[in-house]
């Protein structure tokens, strides 16, 4: 399967990649203010440096596909559409959140987005978004399940078992590898065999696609080649997207002393929203990126003046009388 022939994004659809990208970008700041200033419970992971890779397979997708992404899935969940301000919301324990509060940052669904959940679980997006695609199978529809996960997942049996199935069984899947070079705080290259992960895919009869995950037209052009096989009933597809996390693993005990500083100079300068503005406006850009800064500001404030979860009715009216 080659995405070379396949026609670049035109410049509406680049503009409009290039706006849910700062969006991202613009929301991951603001959250990771949020946090170091003890305003989120618990630990986020922030998608800063990845953005092109949840955009471009998101915009490809239709609105009866099911998407399963990782802890690190605010990016995906924004790329599919869901309301900053209610996942702010969830961020904070309010009411009004995605799931009321009370998910916080790493276990987030989003149904009416398509999104069925974001795995704390390394290696859970690649079994339920499996699950999804044999749902679609049995249906009989032409719906699609995308898993997005970690190079760190590629090394756990939810990988193998589930490609291997999906494989066996023709089912409609596209597998999205988000090789950012790091489990955790290890250098992927350091405990995984065999070089690329794409490679794996012919173990298991499928094709194993490496794309530049900063350049977001190369990303989509990917995601559609693979979405539409699998449409067709061609089976599954795996991509592995290479970027880098500009961000620690997470933010409550990282350092990043582990990352070489050439190595962060060198991904920083693929920043994949300063690849994307070459080819945009400059003056269009800066406007974009502040309407989309008061945007994101204007969502924070409606997520922080939003009442705390009250208690569970259910529960309540279970409890034995005094």
């Amino acid at each position: 399967m080659s995405t070379e022939t396949r026609p670049a994004l035109s410049q509406s659809e680049l503009e409009r990649c290039y706006e849910a990208m700062v969006r991202i970008r613009v929301f991951e700041d603001a959250a990771q203010r949020l946090f170091l200033a003890n305003e989120i419970e618990g630990s986020i992971h922030l998608y800063q440096g990845q953005e092109a890779i949840a955009v471009g397979v998101c915009s490809a997708l239709e609105p009866d596909d099911a998407i399963a992404a990782t802890y690190r899935g605010h990016g995906v969940l924004l790329a599919a559409g869901s309301d900053p301000a209610r996942l702010f919301a969830e961020l904070l324990g309010r009411e009004t959140g995605l799931c009321g509060g009370r998910a916080g940052s790493m276990n987030i669904v989003d149904l009416e987005h398509g999104v069925i959940g974001c795995f704390a679980i390394v290696g859970g997006s690649i079994a339920a978004a499996t699950g999804a695609a044999l749902a679609a199978q049995l249906r009989e529809d032409d719906s699609v399940g995308v898993a997005f996960f970690g190079d760190g997942a590629a090394n756990q049996a939810y990988f193998h078992e589930c490609l291997n199935f999906a494989s066996v069984r023709g089912l409609p899947a596209v597998y999205v590898c988000e090789n950012n070079q790091y489990g955790e705080f290890t250098p992927y290259a350091s405990v995984t065999g065999g070089g690329r992960i794409a490679t794996r895919g012919a173990a298991y009869g499928l094709p194993g696609i490496e794309v530049d995950g900063n350049d977001v037209d190369a990303v989509r052009a990917a995601a559609e080649a693979a979405i539409d096989r699998a449409r067709a009933g061609e089976g599954p597809t795996l991509l592995e997207c290479q970027t880098y996390r500009h961000k620690g693993h997470s933010r409550h005990d990282d350092p990043r002393r582990y990352r070489p500083d050439d190595e962060l100079k060198s991904w920083l300068a693929r920043d994949p929203l300063v690849l994307a503005e070459r080819a945009l406006d400059p003056e269009w850009a800066v406007a974009t990126r502040a309407q989309l800064e008061q945007e994101i500001e204007d969502a924070l404030v409606e997520a922080k003046a939003a009442p705390l979860p009250r208690p569970d009715p259910a529960a309540s009216a279970t409890k034995e009388p005094a």
